[in-house]
């Protein structure tokens, strides 16, 4: 059987006077300044279906994630398990979890879920028949690893230079822009997935509704001849596109979303195209432990803990965070793999420190992973071991930062055994 693709998107772009997610406070949407979208690839090759729903917001929750699998199957027959459902991190957009002081908005998202749904049913409608390739190129000037080694041995979430306590760099950043581009028998794109690890922050302080840099990426995109490019945010955790080696400057959203989209122009130039692949999906679940709540945790005194924002949020949502802890015990995380051929697009419910990312990938191989973070649920910052001896923003105690050390470790285990032990 040949291989059919099929793409979709949607505008979710929440009404004004919508509170906004990612910065721990409450705030309102006054402006929009570019529209946050929802978008969809479905791809079926020889009775074998998988599907990658992308959202322009902070995050996903299982919940949803869940409401949306399952009325998907019910209405179109599509197996749930099959469809990863994958957030950008974008910080410029609706409150779709709870989070620090920000409840949130069950009215949007439950638009957003049905919104999503239809959608789907488009990209299903608009299957035909299509040839797959996957490329990449490296990307060095958009992203960097904003935590910085201090002198005295703690690690500073957006630590500068020539900050004379400053040190070094912490760790790498993941510089791959994989690109998966459907082109129709007649030569022209039907759509493509990127994958790049990077937090798109941009607008997430002001009153703006925006989706970033990688909505500017699918608008550029688009102009260019891919119809719907969807964004999948690789293992960002602590990698952003502020500068520390430059004394924090950024690249601003336009100018990281255009130079994607020439990495991505790039990618598809050196592609080669393939009538037919093998498509699979796996999907395993992981126990990950809490970590132990000691009273300098509750108090934001360990070493190198780093509160951003307001100290005072912290101590609010304190009570409910431990509250969290002892009620449930252990916290559950879906590992998933959908398979291209010798790719491994595995998604991680976490925003996941890139030295992580960087393990699946090389203990992958010879397969190829492609690490998608925030998909399929959210369970908070989850940094690599070593982290947690520094401190820093991302290991500081809070409800945006629960698990236990070896927790990471955990998630790559489990995506490592999946794609080793895949036929």
């Amino acid at each position: 059987m040949s291989l059919r693709a099929g793409f979709a998107e949607t505008d979710i772009t929440p009404p004004l006077g919508t509170k906004k997610i990612g910065w721990l406070k409450e705030i309102v949407a006054e402006v929009v300044l570019d529209p946050v979208l929802a978008r969809a690839a479905v791809f079926e090759c020889a009775a074998a279906r998988i599907a990658f729903i992308q959202l322009d917001t902070l995050s996903v929750r299982w919940t949803q994630t869940a409401d949306i699998r399952r009325r998907i199957q019910e209405r179109y027959g599509f197996t749930g398990s099959a469809i990863m459902v994958a957030a950008t991190h974008n910080h410029a957009g609706p409150a779709v979890a709870t989070t620090g002081d920000v409840p949130r908005d069950d009215a949007y998202v439950e638009t957003l879920v049905a919104k999503v749904v239809d959608m789907f049913g488009r990209a299903l409608d608009s299957l035909r028949a299509a040839e797959i390739g996957i490329a990449s190129v490296f990307e060095w000037e958009v992203a960097h690893n904003r935590r910085v080694v201090m002198r005295d041995g703690t690690t500073a979430t957006h630590g500068r230079f020539p900050d004379p306590n400053a040190l070094s760099i912490e760790g790498p950043i993941d510089p791959e822009v994989a690109v998966l581009a459907a082109r129709a028998e007649s030569g022209e794109i039907l759509g493509a997935l990127v994958n790049f690890a990077c937090h798109p922050t941009h607008h997430g302080a002001g009153t703006t509704i925006s989706g970033g840099f990688p909505g500017v990426l699918a608008r550029e995109m688009k102009s260019r001849g891919c119809p719907v490019t969807l964004f999948l945010n690789g293992a960002a955790g602590n990698i952003s596109t502020s500068d520390p080696c430059r004394n924090g400057a950024d690249m601003e959203m336009e100018d990281a979303g255009l130079r994607l989209a020439d990495d991505v122009s790039r990618a598809l130039g050196n592609m080669t195209f393939r009538p037919a692949v093998r498509l699979d999906a796996r999907t395993g679940r992981v126990e990950l432990p809490f970590r132990r709540v000691t009273e300098d945790e509750l108090r934001g005194a360990t070493r190198g803990a780093q509160r951003f924002v307001d100290p005072a949020i912290y101590e609010r949502n304190m009570p409910r965070v431990v509250k969290r802890i002892r009620e449930r015990g252990v916290q559950p995380a879906e590992v998933q793999a959908l398979f291209v051929d010798e790719y491994a697009f595995v998604a991680i419910p976490a925003e996941y420190f890139v030295q992580l990312g960087l393990r699946i990938k090389e203990e992958s191989h010879p397969r190829r992973a492609l690490v998608v973070s925030c998909a399929n649920g959210m369970v908070g910052y989850v940094p690599h071991r070593e982290a947690f001896l520094r401190g820093g923003y991302e290991t500081t105690f809070a409800d945006s930062s629960r698990l236990a050390p070896e927790a990471g470790d955990m998630l790559a285990d489990c995506a490592i055994e999946m794609i080793r032990g895949h036929a």
